[in-house]
């Protein structure tokens, strides 16, 4: 049974959310504030976390940062109103793996926690064939299914960049895991190419407009679908 350390000082919700997770098989541990957490984080040892960040006591972004010095592999999951990019940032930053705006969907939530556990537990293999938005991407071909069945063929580099934003789908990539990934060298030089192929990828992908690379300055990217 996966075990979730929920933390979030809204009763209302808490209590939805934590009735919705059990209801689904999911072992949930609630706590009311950032001080509370990080103690039930340290007796729980948990599976997941998914924190508000506007917490009493210590917030969401303090909490994770003590989660990491013990946890660095802890898979997190950041609950909050903020809309801003700044926002987005600073949670990456802090330590946040996924970052989910409210209000949010149940459903949702549960994909998102289920996803996360699967990147981190290294559980995400190669597939055959990968589907996002409006597209199907098949990775052994280099080619990519877009609306109306019109398939573009990649690059070795398009297609390797690509199918790491989709197995990072809703999560962050950071810039230097594609580089070492694909180039095995963080380089200025292999960087600027990356910005390229970014660039490529994003005109490739505008025929569905909920999906989205979002660039994480200083940190990687976000696929949004």
């Amino acid at each position: 049974m996966t075990k979730v350390l929920y933390v979030e000082d809204e009763p209302a919700l808490a209590k939805i959310v934590k009735e919705s997770l059990q209801s689904r098989g999911y072992e949930v541990t609630l706590a009311e504030d950032g001080a509370l957490g990080m103690l039930a984080f340290e007796s729980l040892n948990p599976d997941i976390c998914v924190l508000d960040i506007m917490l009493p006591k210590l917030d969401g972004y303090s909490l994770a940062n003590k989660i990491r010095k013990v946890s660095p592999k802890m898979p997190i999951i950041f609950l909050t109103a903020k809309s801003q990019l700044d926002d987005l940032v600073k949670g990456f930053q802090a330590g946040g793996n996924d970052y989910l705006k409210k209000p949010f969907s149940l459903e949702e939530l549960i994909i998102r926690i289920d996803n996360l556990i699967k990147l981190t537990s290294g559980q995400v293999s190669k597939q055959q064939e990968l589907s996002f938005g409006a597209f199907t991407f098949f990775p052994m071909k280099y080619e990519l299914k877009g609306p109306g069945d019109q398939v573009r063929r990649l690059s070795h580099k398009e297609a390797g960049i690509l199918q790491l934003l989709i197995q990072h789908t809703n999560t962050t990539l950071e810039r230097k895991e594609v580089l070492l990934s694909l180039w095995d060298d963080d380089s200025y030089f292999n960087s600027r190419n990356l910005d390229v192929y970014i660039t490529k990828l994003r005109d490739y992908l505008k025929a569905d407009p909920s999906v989205e690379i979002i660039t994480i300055k200083g940190i990687g990217y976000y696929f949004s679908v």
